[in-house]
């Protein structure tokens, strides 16, 4: 007992003494930054000048090659998008090996080979290394860019575009690049149809002999190697690539605007806006004011801790998450800060981003929210020295941005020595908002007039997909004309009540191509009550089918992508809506409500717009043509941030034998262009079909 006491009463002194020494009230000052020591990096550069980075990891039996270009290319012009299509071009065969071959070659030895139009990359087993190092060296020295391969990327591009044009995220995007650098700069140039149908296999072939040299390229070989054993294989495999003088283009540098600008891009039935307040800045690799702009970005916007996400999530519910981001860049960075939000609070999301900026250019971060961020800034770079890949590419980034030889290994060291005062200064000179573009997507009419307060003169410039200035069609009343009226004329126009009435049965086969695949779509109606669509498509010669759905009364399934599931909720209401060979005639069956928004433009012709609400309260779009009636465009309802899908119809002709009735031949949807083959009315569907 007597031992026990005194072990209790030697408890007691200690801590009283620690108690005496320790200030509770003050917060600890942070240790000195813990000493980061890199993975071996060791260099070698061919008489070429292909400059060669090698890092040892011998945790896994494999290897991977990356070669990057530190080039700077002219402007794209007219044929803006070329410079993607190299890559593919790259990896569709070589002057020693078809697209096949090459293909069979890579599956072979299990391996992956891709390449892109600033270099290529290479991961495999270790065994396979020089196997990876021939293919690889295969594709940069000996490629064979063919005309098919060419038409095949273009078309797939095409398609790509046509589906951006309804996704908010590409629209903003687009306009973001033409804001912050302009069109005269490669960071602002922007595809489009135009200049994607421009682009010929000799523009392709002159980026490619141009660019693809030794002496301005970084190899990069990380994995269960040394140096002495991987260079007299890259002496093999690349000696014999051919050095030559690489143009270095100059372009103008991107500048703030020197007072807010709001840019609105009107989107069709949009219910929530996508907001972007960004603007290019000069930030390059290694300023000394680079890690406070990181500190400074951390705190407003990276992460759920960030004081947007916990204002505009967190306080005021109005949107999933909103965060910001800071990019530094040999030519031009960049910042922005970005949110998804409902229309009626789109404009005060924009204030509440504003507001945040603002409080971090006029109030000190207080000590322990600095600290807390430095700490998390500091833990993901710990992490990332795990990567081997990651070690390699700091070697690269040193001698590509002629940072310092010690940048790396001070990283941490120089992140704490940030102060609140060095992130005030940055917040200041990299996120001011009087020089911001304040970009918009969304609701003309519910969103737009709302955003002319933050910006100079309260001016709105109204931009298309692309970045285009464009001045926006003003909706014209619709004068009294009710939504059945519409819907009514609508029936007519397509074959009026008899011959709506007379159908029993209905069999379309669509055919058309997607993303460079040939798609067939079979869609099969009986009865009112019974429908199948099929969607097949055939990609490469290879055929399958993408999507299936049937419905047999008041049961139905769908399959997609290998999984299958039964008909219920609203996937089962949408089914027997359309299963419903008459519902123009009675509209209001489906529980949908309309009103008339008022006339506007599609594709050139004045169209009735009408607004449907649907029994769960989710809004969709009509638009009707003013002189004929015809149903020109749907667009669906957004489901969170996935945009609602447009379709547009045209071509409406009599279907033979079918006493007037008439469809459109031609639909365009999902960014690619449906015809007609055949068209079968009343010839007898068999119920199996539906089973």
């Amino acid at each position: 007992m007597k031992k026990i006491t005194l072990s209790i009463i030697a408890l007691v002194l200690t801590a009283s003494a620690w108690a005496q020494i320790l200030d509770r009230s003050q917060r600890p000052k942070p240790g000195p930054a813990p000493e980061i020591k890199l993975g071996k990096t060791e260099t070698f550069t061919l008489p070429n000048g292909l400059k060669v980075f090698v890092v040892e990891n011998h945790k896994m039996p494999t290897v991977s090659i990356s070669l990057q270009l530190g080039i700077r290319q002219e402007l794209q012009g007219g044929m803006a998008g070329y410079s993607d299509f190299v890559g593919e071009l790259l990896t569709s065969g070589t002057k020693t090996r078809s697209k096949d071959q090459l293909n069979e070659d890579i599956d072979f030895i299990g391996a992956s080979i891709s390449a892109n139009a600033e270099g290529a990359f290479g991961f495999g087993l270790k065994k396979n290394q020089a196997k990876i190092m021939e293919i690889l060296s295969d594709i940069i020295l000996n490629s064979d860019f063919k005309q098919t391969e060419l038409d095949k990327l273009k078309t797939q591009s095409l398609s790509a575009l046509e589906t951006s044009k309804n996704d908010p995220d590409a629209m903003m995007r687009n306009v973001e690049k033409v804001l912050n650098y302009t069109t005269n700069h490669p960071y602002g140039e922007v595809e489009t149809e135009e200049t994607i149908n421009a682009i010929t296999l000799e523009r392709c072939k002159k980026y490619y002999e141009t660019y693809f040299r030794p002496n301005v390229a970084y190899m990069a070989i990380v994995g269960d190697i040394t140096a002495a054993e991987v260079k007299p294989l890259v002496a093999k495999y690349f000696g014999t690539w051919v050095k030559k003088e690489v143009p270095v283009a100059m372009y103008s540098q991107p500048e703030a605007p020197l007072s807010p600008k709001v840019a609105f891009v009107p989107r069709d039935a949009a219910v929530q806006s996508v907001i972007s307040v960004t603007r290019p800045i000069d930030l390059k690799p290694g300023a000394s004011d680079e890690f406070a702009a990181k500190v400074a970005n951390t705190v407003l916007g990276d992460g759920a801790q960030g004081r947007l996400f916990l204002n505009l999530r967190e306080k005021h519910a109005w949107t999933y998450g909103s965060y910001s981001s800071l990019n530094s860049d040999l030519l031009v960075g960049s910042f922005s800060a970005e949110v998804k939000a409902r229309n009626p609070v789109s404009d005060s999301s924009v204030g509440e981003i504003i507001n945040e900026m603002n409080r971090l250019q006029n109030e000190l971060v207080d000590a322990e929210s600095l600290q807390n961020t430095i700490n998390y800034i500091g833990g993901n770079f710990s992490i990332s020295l795990e990567s081997p890949q990651r070690v390699a590419q700091f070697a690269i980034n040193i001698d590509r941005f002629k940072l310092p030889a010690d940048y790396y290994q001070n990283y941490l060291k120089n992140l704490n020595a940030v102060t609140a005062a060095d992130v005030q200064a940055a917040a200041k000179k990299y996120m001011n908002s009087r020089n911001m573009n304040i970009i918009v997507v969304g609701s003309k009419e519910e969103v737009a007039s709302k955003l002319g307060r933050f910006a100079k003169n309260n001016i709105i410039t109204y931009y298309d997909n692309y970045g285009r200035v464009v001045v926006p069609s003003e909706t014209k009343s619709a004068g009294n004309i009710k939504p059945e009226e519409i819907l009514k004329n609508y029936a007519n126009a397509i074959g009026g009540e008899k011959a709506l009435n007379a159908l029993k049965d209905v069999k379309v086969v669509r055919k058309g191509t997607l993303q460079g695949g040939a798609i067939t779509m079979i869609n099969l109606q009986k009865d009112g009550t019974k429908i199948k669509s099929l969607v097949n498509g055939s990609f490469n010669g290879q055929t399958m089918n993408l999507q299936k759905m049937v419905l047999n009364g008041d049961k139905g399934f769908q399959e997609g992508q290998g999984q299958r599931k039964n008909l219920e909720g609203d996937d089962l209401a949408e089914a027997k809506q359309a299963a419903d060979m008459q519902a123009e005639l009675h509209p209001e069956k489906f529980g949908n409500k309309r009103s008339v928004k008022g006339i506007v433009q599609v594709n050139g012709a004045d169209a009735y717009l009408l607004e449907v609400t649907d029994s769960k309260g989710k809004k969709s779009m009509e638009y009707y043509d003013v002189k004929n009636y015809f149903l020109l465009k749907q667009v669906g309802a957004s489901q969170g941030d996935n945009p609602g899908q447009v379709i547009e119809f045209s071509d409406y002709k009599e279907v033979p034998g079918a006493n007037g009735y008439k469809v459109p031949y031609s639909m365009k949807v999902m960014g690619g262009e449906f015809k007609i083959e055949t068209i079968e009315v009343n010839k007898g569907v068999s119920d199996k079909e539906f089973e």
